[in-house]
């Protein structure tokens, strides 16, 4: 009986020494996966707006002079705009499934319904609603934490925008390595 016990306390031990890294390890994938997915939805919403569509944007009192301070910004990165975007974007967030990296454990979160019709290799891809839910979850609370930097770094077209927002400036997961460098 004595011989039966150290090894299921060893083993509960064990568990319990592992289980908070792994679940911390499916957060941070999580929360790294919905800041790209995120990110990448705003992009392509951005994108299919018709670049010549502007808004009005500044004061509408008149001056003592009768002029007014309007100024005419392209909608598409406009903060209106955005703001509309971020109110419901984690929605397609169901549009998503997730893919476990066989080599590194790692899991991320890649789109299950193309947004053209063509068909897409899902092969590998778990499609699951709680999956889409915990993916919703964490997009609607990154969209709310970081609301600001999301419009202050989509209002203007940038380059690596999914790497700057989603690591450095967030913290939300490590910046990757690229050929050796970190990716700001």
């Amino acid at each position: 009986m004595r011989g039966h016990i150290l090894p299921a306390l060893c083993l509960g031990l064990a568990a319990a020494l592992l289980l908070p890294m792994a679940c911390a390890r499916r957060s941070q994938d999580l929360h790294c996966g919905a800041c790209r997915a995120l990110v990448d939805e705003l992009e392509w919403e951005i994108a299919q707006v018709d670049p010549r569509k502007t808004i009005q944007m500044g004061s509408f009192r008149i001056n003592p002079d009768g002029s007014q301070s309007v100024v005419e910004v392209p909608y598409a990165r406009s903060e209106a705009h955005l703001t509309e975007l971020l109110e419901r974007v984690c929605e397609k967030m169901k549009e998503y499934g997730e893919q476990l990296d066989p080599g590194t454990q790692r899991k991320s979160y890649v789109r299950v319904l193309s947004r053209d019709g063509t068909k897409l290799e899902l092969s590998g891809v778990t499609i699951d609603g709680d999956v889409a839910s915990s993916l919703k979850f964490a997009c609607e609370s990154i969209a709310e934490e970081y609301e600001d930097e999301l419009i202050e770094f989509l209002s203007h077209e940038a380059d690596n925008v999914k790497d700057r927002l989603c690591s450095k400036r967030t913290g939300l997961f490590p910046a990757r390595k690229h050929r050796g460098q970190a990716v700001p």
